[in-house]
């Protein structure tokens, strides 16, 4: 089997590396991939989307499968295109990926199909925001667009509600976009991720990531610091619950509202106390959650991925571990605001029992690696309980060393 993949980052990193280790050795490709994956895939020459899935064509590809959310939705879309010229593709047409490239059309989606979400005004202007808001704080203030990570502020007064409004609306920091004012919901999150085939679904190991910068949940937004992934992450009846409220009815209102989907669909829950609601939608596996759920997957994951895109729901071709996984993740001095690229890294050798995904980093002429990105580094340890992945996954990134290092040490630790 030959498979290309799609993206750059510590997720494709992970996902390369999950399908690498499927039974049947696929042959693997990545665009545009990093120093870093093109040692386990080779790289493919191209300058956009059309001259990508003509080389896939010409070179005989089985299966794309979509890391990067932006390819989905980019020009006429990576899966249509995809489709156009009969090659199976794991992530969904452009249409449907609305869902995470558009706030506005994900929560109108949720409110038509009856799925607990927060409640939202669509805003165009600074002012309309401000009068949206309402002096009510803490809000949540969402970039309408494609922002990586970055365009959603949880705002627990004026101050920081009209700091995130000027970014937006006066710096265009994310592009042109609107900005949806939404109800501020309390409780422990949970990411859910499902493979979506048509009007069938399965569920994966749920995960929690950590988005603040600094320990204790303090400090700025960030893309993530962190994730912990396990069955045990929630119980069996808040499980039940949400794929009975959410995750089928997500499903149903795609078929009806005629929205093609074959591939990972991302659910960020917070689990209120009136029971889970929506927070946001993913159109493709969370990232650093993906480098904490891959670890667990068992089995063959190319061959679940090949059926899924053509139609087909092969549950009994993975399996998912019992135990627990934490990801680490080692950002770069300046991050999130800024990041610094150049630094050398070090202790990478030291590192035997727990896995190393690499997300912004590159090779140095003599063969080093130097950081180059915001997030540079996941490392991801597993255990038969919390504690063991925890002690493993923070004593494993203890060994990394780089000018500027950032980490939080309470990954795993915090909120349990």
């Amino acid at each position: 089997m030959r498979i290309l993949v799609v993206g750059k980052g510590g997720r494709e990193h992970a996902l390369v590396r999950a399908l690498a280790e499927s039974p049947g050795s696929p042959e693997l490709f990545c665009f545009p991939g990093s120093d870093a994956i093109f040692e386990l895939a080779k790289p493919v020459e191209a300058d956009g989307l059309e001259s990508l899935v003509a080389w896939m064509k010409s070179n005989a590809i089985d299966l794309c499968v979509a890391g990067e959310e932006s390819y989905l939705v980019k020009g006429e879309g990576l899966a249509n295109l995809c489709g156009k010229n009969g090659i199976p593709c794991w992530g969904p047409p452009k249409e449907s990926a609305q869902l995470e490239a558009s706030k506005e059309f994900a929560k109108e989606f949720l409110v038509r199909n009856s799925i607990p979400t927060a409640r939202a005004t669509a805003t165009d202007t600074l002012a309309e925001a401000v009068a949206a808001i309402a002096g009510e704080y803490p809000t949540v203030l969402k970039f309408d667009g494609l922002a990586a990570g970055k365009g959603v502020a949880v705002c627990p007064d004026e101050a920081s509600a009209m700091s995130f409004l000027d970014e937006v609306f006066s710096q265009r920091r994310f592009g042109p976009g609107r900005v949806l004012v939404e109800q501020c919901l309390t409780g422990p999150e949970v990411s859910v991720f499902a493979a979506i085939i048509d009007d069938q679904y399965l569920i994966f190991t749920p995960a929690r990531d950590y988005k603040r910068a600094l320990d204790g949940d303090l400090g700025p937004n960030t893309g993530g610091m962190g994730a912990v992934a396990s069955r045990q992450l929630v119980s069996q009846e808040i499980l039940a619950q949400i794929e009975q409220e959410i995750v089928r009815p997500t499903v149903d209102g795609l078929r009806r509202e005629n929205l093609p989907y074959r591939g990972f669909l991302y659910f960020g829950i917070m689990l209120t106390p009136t029971g889970p609601q929506v927070i946001e939608y993913n159109c493709r596996f969370g990232d650093p959650e993906c480098q904490a759920v891959m670890p667990l997957v068992r089995g063959d994951l190319a061959a679940f991925c090949l059926a899924g895109a053509n139609g087909e729901l092969r549950a009994d071709l993975i399996r998912f571990g019992t135990g627990w996984s934490v990801c680490v993740i080692l950002a770069s001095a300046g991050y999130p605001e800024n990041s610094r690229n150049g630094d050398a890294i070090s202790g990478l050798e030291k590192i035997t029992a727990s896995r190393v995904y690499h997300s912004g980093t590159q090779r140095t002429a003599d063969g080093n690696w130097e950081t180059h990105g915001g997030r540079v580094l996941a490392v991801v340890a597993g255990g038969s309980t919390r504690e063991q992945a925890v002690t493993q996954a923070h004593a494993a990134a203890d060994l990394v060393e780089f000018d500027g290092l950032q980490r939080r040490r309470d990954i795993g630790i915090l909120n349990f």
